[in-house]
């Protein structure tokens, strides 16, 4: 069986080509394809078939497209038999198909072999693996399927893939002389996007290295009329500069040697393609977060079909909430959406063990993964930050900026360019950020039957179902925070003989205070993770926070604070928003504030 949709959608089951039926039924079957191995939502496929206006009877027609589909697969498949083609999960459907069942899995094989080895320093061998996937693209992607379906972003996405890997095979092509194995491929997805720059750019170059310069030159002409008639905008930096290197004959057909052009006195080539891969590893005993996981997924999806503005979410919440491992582990999932590469700083604002990292030094970092050598980066903050958007222009990576301390530390280094995506962690609000577009994704606690699962990942489902009772006063006394379920586990791990109802009559026992949650010096501690946030209030925060233990209610209002603090209740109110910003309170309702039971008693252990 054979699946093409990087051109006329078409299914061969040997030398015969199938009849895919309805336009709709092509539709639903190209969209499986587009996203085979990954489970379709059933209200997805319905917004994508009939572009947010589905008749009432739209899940029935699906299901009757879905057995209609399978049979087709798998023929002599009895009716209402699942087979093991179109799978149907809960809400959702699937796709089996081997990677050399489907042009568009063997494009992106071939795309990643390419970018490793572009990585590494091998740029022949990555043309010949982009080259050969370039040649699967057939033509405009799903060609058959209604116009209005094609325009949605998981096609859309596919086409930019084509795109990138046209421009990654144009910059090693470049550096090891064999543009001409590239140029066909680079021509058509200019036509595709016509008003692309960083493409253009390396087309321009291009034609100039195989020995075409008078049309390069035209192409530069061509496209500089079409920004200016469509976008009002000249060509940019990097257009203009190709442009510029093609009039001075720096870019010269491979093998081609003048008087001028000696190896002393030969122009610097093109910057180098290196693919950064820098996401710290996963943690083997995630779980939970579904609803923050699916949130997340949505965003990089309209990233990478759109492309259209810079896209950066905020992952905030109080210390020890997992706001990090929940986005490394997203990361890693959603790895092969961003194929230029991850990038990964640590700008340790909460660190107890050293200074906020300095933006000049976060940025020297990201630029020394993107490969630019210390010599070459320029010595200010703005030179820094305008060097390292040029380079990430017209790629699409993921970049994690972890722990960031405010808003000051992270502007030098957003927003990166269009097709890229940066999630920001932070144990503050940084409402600035939020104020400048990005997405805010605030952790809450997890579900008790969520910090069941985590505590059973981490020492055994099998003294979980043991000892349920004393599970339930772990998950209750740890108030289901996951740093403190994590200090437990580790307890729970290394005494594998002591039950678990010690282990409970032990958080018990210190009921009140942090010792039970405190750890070598070097590992997770509750305390020391609570004494980076606090140390980061104004005097009036750090006094009024002090204070709130005293309050016996569930909630404080700022009334209430007010008369704990012997302040006015306008700056009382204001002091909680800044408790509040640092996720130190929750404010659970509106004007009513929360302590969380391991932070009052954090607060409580600060008045001793």
């Amino acid at each position: 069986m054979r699946f093409e949709v990087l051109g006329s959608l078409r299914v061969v089951r040997g030398e015969t080509e199938l009849d895919l039926g309805f336009p709709q039924q092509r539709a639903l079957l190209g969209l499986l394809l587009v996203q085979t191995g990954r489970p379709i939502r059933m209200s997805e496929i319905v917004e994508v078939l009939w572009s947010g206006q589905p008749p009432a009877s739209a899940r029935n027609v699906v299901r009757r497209y879905v057995g209609a589909l399978r049979r087709l697969l798998e023929p002599g498949l009895p009716p209402r038999a699942p087979g093991r083609r179109l799978l149907g999960l809960t809400g959702a459907y699937l796709l089996e198909a081997d990677t050399d069942e489907v042009d568009l899995l063997c494009f992106r094989d071939l795309a990643r072999q390419g970018m490793r080895a572009a990585a590494t320093g091998r740029p022949e061998e990555a043309v010949r693996h982009f080259a050969d996937a370039l040649a699967l693209w057939r033509g405009p992607v799903a060609t058959g399927i209604p116009v209005a379906t094609r325009a949605h972003p998981h096609f859309a996405a596919v086409e930019r893939d084509i795109v990138r890997t046209a421009q990654m095979a144009a910059d090693a092509a470049l550096l090891c002389g064999r543009s001409e194995q590239v140029l066909p491929a680079l021509r058509r997805a200019a036509e595709v996007e016509p008003l692309d720059e960083p493409l253009h750019a390396r087309l321009v170059m291009s034609l100039a290295a195989c020995g075409l310069q008078a049309e390069a030159l035209a192409v530069y002409e061509r496209v500089r009329r079409d920004l200016a008639a469509q976008l009002g905008v000249a060509p940019g930096p990097e257009l203009g500069a190709a442009h510029a290197r093609v009039l001075r004959q720096e870019v010269r057909p491979a093998g081609h040697i003048t008087a001028r052009s000696t190896p002393s006195a030969r122009p610097h080539s093109p910057e180098p393609f290196v693919r950064p891969a820098q996401l710290p590893p996963d943690l083997a005993v995630f779980t939970g977060r579904g609803t923050e996981l699916d949130t997340l997924s949505a965003l990089a999806d309209t990233t990478a079909a759109t492309g259209h503005r810079p896209a950066t979410v905020l992952i905030s919440g109080m210390a020890g909430i997992g706001k990090t491992t929940l986005a490394v582990h997203w990361a890693h999932s959603v790895a092969d959406r961003f194929p230029d590469g991850q990038l990964h700083v640590d700008l340790g604002g909460f660190d107890p063990r050293r200074a906020a990292l300095e933006p000049a030094e976060a940025l020297r970092q990201l630029l020394a993964a993107l490969g630019v050598p210390a010599q070459r980066m320029p010595e200010g903050v703005d030179e820094l930050a305008g060097l390292h958007r040029r380079l990430l222009a017209g790629r699409r990576l993921l970049l994690l900026l972890d722990g960031a301390a405010d808003t000051e530390q992270l502007r030098p280094l957003l927003p990166v360019p269009p097709g890229c995506l940066t999630v920001v962690t932070s144990r503050n609000g940084l409402p600035g950020l939020i104020a400048a577009g990005a997405r805010p994704l605030p952790l809450d606690l997890p579900s008790a039957a969520d910090a069941r699962t985590a505590l059973a990942r981490r020492i055994g489902s099998e003294r979980v179902t043991a000892e349920p009772e004393a599970v339930e006063e772990i998950v209750a006394r740890c108030g289901r925070l996951p740093l403190a379920l994590a200090v437990v586990a580790a307890r729970a791990a290394s005494r594998r003989d002591f039950p678990l109802a010690a282990l409970a009559a032990e958080l018990r026992a210190s009921h009140g205070s942090l010792d039970a949650f405190s750890c070598a010096k070097g590992a997770a501690d509750a305390r020391a993770a609570f004494g980076c946030s606090y140390r980061t209030l104004s005097a009036g925060g750090a006094r009024l926070f002090r204070l709130l233990p005293r309050h016996t209610g569930p909630f404080v209002t700022a009334g209430a604070a007010a008369a704990l603090a012997d302040l006015p209740v306008r700056e009382a109110r204001t002091l909680l928003g800044e408790l509040t910003d640092a996720h130190l309170v929750t404010e659970a309702a509106p004007g009513h504030y929360a302590l969380h039971e391991l932070l009052r008693a954090f607060a409580t252990e600060l008045t001793e």
